[in-house]
């Protein structure tokens, strides 16, 4: 269905201070009508402000801005004629999109070729040596199960109890009975949503967000209901709104060192937003695959330990070893009550039945050497970081980004949009990226924004800032375009 189509239905609706708050002003700080038009329709572009929201009314706006109301009619109507806003008489005004945006395809699924610079995958390679001696110790435990059926829908014992373990050892005391291993973080999620969320739910989550959880929850037939994470991060209160007007059955957040951003939340923040999920009966589904890639900081404790008492009960916490060792392993897990695992056991079950023992025993063997693994591959990406930033300041340098204080992303501003034919252009020139629309939870927002990961080689580097200041430029491309995937991790 075509955006301007869409019956509004939305039961959500910014306060005129809640719109002002999301809105950047003009130099000299007064708003007239096109001025105003233009930070409406690039907060709505930059998934500061969601699609399908009631603006407040004029005159609320008006009032909060100290401007006229012709001012904010003027501002409306503009965004009207060019598809940003849709009105239906007595009934408000709701931010669009024009005609023909649609979401981002998944393309299909092929081999990079070793021509290519893929800047798309956030993931980096396996330590060799403590992998091959992990992979040692785990062939010498293996004939210890051999003589198993080999079936173990909860996981490993050994592994969960050491995932449970290094819960407790960061501050959130943990039985191996709350842990449920999976076959990687994704799958933890999908189980998460399989059983907690049903079609036409609604779920919230951040704006923008890791990709592959908002392609799940679209699967799985959700609403979803987006708030946005900023330069600034996190906006509890109007967190708290969104929560408080949908109550949505789930939430799903990134607080440790945020994908795309690379956003560290507040401790402060997460003991808000488990009470307030807690007031709204919102199941919390927090994704901490990030947790350990603590760079410029200290390792932020469990989200769940922030919670206070009974607002810790509906916290459902996914994690996995594909950044801190190695994706290949396919090896995460969920954190959650007992009662809450097994019946994601349950679910578990019609799905893989259970995940290989080979590889659970190398993960108990890597989590015993996480402590050295992880001092290694922090200061191996600090380098990569630093190596990113360097090339794309001599070759890009109207481009601009934060730098976080950990994950493996920079996510970069281009001063304007048009990241999508960017990306197109890249491929002829050698260089896979994705745009920002891809982690947006509504189509055609974050066009001026590119997500690049720092976890390849340093000195791969510089000849992909260099292909892409090519494809900027419009330079003619030096490659075919390539059968390469449009997914990304």
């Amino acid at each position: 269905m075509a955006v301007a189509r869409v019956v509004h239905t939305a039961d959500r609706t910014l306060t005129g201070r809640q719109l002002a708050s999301l809105l950047t002003p003009p130099a000299d700080g007064r708003f007239g009508y096109r001025e105003l038009a233009r930070a409406v329709r690039e907060a709505l572009l930059d998934g500061r402000v969601a699609l399908r929201l009631r603006l407040p009314a004029e005159r609320e706006l008006a009032t909060v801005l100290a401007v006229s109301r012709t001012t904010v009619t003027g501002a409306y109507d503009l965004l009207r004629e060019s598809g940003y806003a849709h009105s239906r008489r007595g009934a408000g005004t709701w931010t669009a999109l024009p005609e023909g945006q649609a979401p981002t395809p998944l393309g299909a699924f092929h081999d990079v070729t070793g021509a290519t610079i893929d800047l798309a995958l956030a993931a980096p390679e396996a330590p060799a040596a403590e992998l091959s001696a992990a992979l040692a110790s785990a062939a010498a435990e293996l004939p210890r199960y051999a003589g198993t059926q080999g079936y173990h829908p909860y996981g490993l014992p050994a592994l969960r109890a050491a995932v449970a373990a290094r819960y407790t050892a960061r501050g959130l005391p943990t039985l191996p009975e709350q842990i449920l291993v999976t076959t990687g973080a994704q799958q933890a999620l999908s189980l998460t949503l399989t059983l907690l969320g049903r079609a036409g739910d609604r779920v919230l989550a951040e704006n923008p967000s890791y990709t592959n959880a908002l392609d799940a929850m679209r699967g799985r037939m959700l609403r979803i209901t987006p708030v946005p994470v900023t330069e600034s991060g996190w906006d509890t209160g109007l967190v708290d709104a969104a929560l408080r007007q949908t109550a949505p059955r789930l939430a799903y957040l990134i607080p440790d060192f945020h994908n795309p951003t690379g956003h560290l939340m507040p401790q402060e923040q997460r003991r808000d937003l488990a009470r307030s999920a807690r007031a709204t009966g919102t199941w919390l589904v927090v994704d901490e695959t990030l947790t350990d890639i603590a760079l410029d900081v200290p390792a932020p404790p469990p989200f769940a330990a922030a919670a206070a008492g009974g607002d810790s009960e509906q916290i459902v916490s996914v994690g996995s070893l594909s950044k801190s060792c190695w994706g290949g392993l396919r090896v995460g897990w969920v954190r959650a009550s007992s009662r809450v695992v097994t019946e994601l056991a349950r679910v578990r079950i019609t799905a893989d039945l259970s995940g290989s023992v080979l590889d659970q025993l190398v993960a108990v063997a890597l989590m015993d050497r996480l402590d050295a693994i992880l001092p290694k591959r922090l200061a191996e990406l600090r380098l990569r970081r630093d190596a990113l930033a360097s090339a794309l300041a001599r070759h890009v340098p109207e481009w601009r980004w934060t730098v976080p204080p950990g994950g493996m992303c920079l996510w970069i501003d281009l001063g304007r949009p048009g990241a999508s034919n960017l990306a197109a252009r890249g491929l002829r020139h050698g260089v896979r990226v994705q745009g920002g629309a891809r982690f947006g939870v509504d189509p055609g927002t974050h066009e001026h924004r590119l997500r690049i990961p720092f976890t390849l080689p340093e000195d791969v580097y510089e000849p992909a800032a260099e292909r892409l200041a090519a494809a900027l430029d419009g330079a003619p491309g030096r490659f075919a375009d390539p059968a390469l995937p449009d997914w990304v991790a």
